[in-house]
């Protein structure tokens, strides 16, 4: 390059790292805006929440406004767990029909709902569940419909993240099984899902995460109960964390507010500790994936 060439050029390349700094600027100023609110509502939480967990928190049921949260514990984990027993079969199974089969006109119309139904909100679900299964079938509030409305809601993700993690894997390992002369069920449970394992873990985790933090559903469904839950599917309302810390925060009592930043303090942990076991999974599929 001549030196008219280089001078030429010297202004055009102090331009690409000024608008290079300018966009790293707008970059890091995106970020905390995002991430400052994030971490003080964390900080606030984790400050308050922290202190207010103590042994009685899960020894003791919650009393009014004060005592424990062992019911709220207790049924958090009834209605996470029955959601993901009632949601995972059907996701996973939608997930595998759509990677697997589902190329044709149906399997369109399938993601499309799938798509539709994890745009609603939650809530919309809460209300039909409370016409449908708590008035309609005379449920009442009870674990089973609170439970079956969280399992409606995590249906869609499950499939969708499902359907990724198989369409990950290189289709030479279905043509290699069919080139064999192995039927479509053997090719699918015994060639494709074990390496698929880790990702459809993956997307019940983040099904658990999103129903262990949901509220709005619930209110509808599922009541309150100052009670541990004594086993009963129906008829009988249940306690749950998301409750008190949208219930107890708005009462002018102390004793509340500890509750429900306890509660919270509680929520968090599990999310994260969730999100965490996901990421691991997810990074342990992409590995196995690419034969890392």
């Amino acid at each position: 390059m001549s030196g008219l060439q280089a001078a030429a050029e010297f202004p055009r390349l102090r331009y690409r790292r000024a608008r290079g700094r300018v966009g790293w600027v707008l970059t890091v100023v995106a970020f905390l805006l995002v991430a400052a609110p994030l971490l003080d509502i964390l900080g606030l939480v984790a400050t308050r929440g922290a202190s207010a967990v103590s042994p009685a928190i899960f020894t003791s049921v919650t009393n009014g406004i004060s005592g424990g949260l062992l019911n709220a514990i207790v049924g958090t984990f009834v209605l996470s767990g029955g959601a993901l027993i009632l949601g995972v079969p059907v996701g996973v199974g939608a997930g595998i029909y759509l990677s697997e089969f589902g190329g044709g006109p149906f399997g369109a119309l399938v993601r499309f709902v799938a798509d539709v139904l994890t745009g609603i909100p939650s809530i919309v679900l809460g209300y039909f569940s409370y016409i449908t299964m708590v008035i309609g079938l005379g449920w009442q509030f009870s674990a089973l419909a609170g439970a079956i409305t969280l399992a409606l809601m995590i249906i869609p993700y499950i499939a969708r993240l499902t359907e990724l993690a198989f369409s990950q894997l290189p289709l030479s390992l279905r043509e290699s099984a069919y080139a064999l002369g192995a039927p479509a069920h053997k090719v699918v449970f015994r060639i494709v899902f074990p390496p698929a394992a880790p990702g459809v873990l993956t997307a019940a985790l983040l099904a658990l995460a999103i129903s262990v933090g949901e509220t709005a559903p619930l209110i509808y469904t599922a009541g309150w109960s100052n009670y541990v839950w004594s086993g009963r599917l129906t008829h009988e309302p249940i306690g749950y964390l998301t409750y008190v810390i949208w219930s107890f925060i708005n009462q002018p009592f102390a004793s509340a507010h500890a509750l429900a930043f306890a509660a919270a303090f509680l929520v968090v942990l599990v999310v994260l500790a969730i999100n965490i076991a996901a990421r691991l999974l997810l990074l342990g599929s992409r590995a196995t994936v690419t034969g890392g």
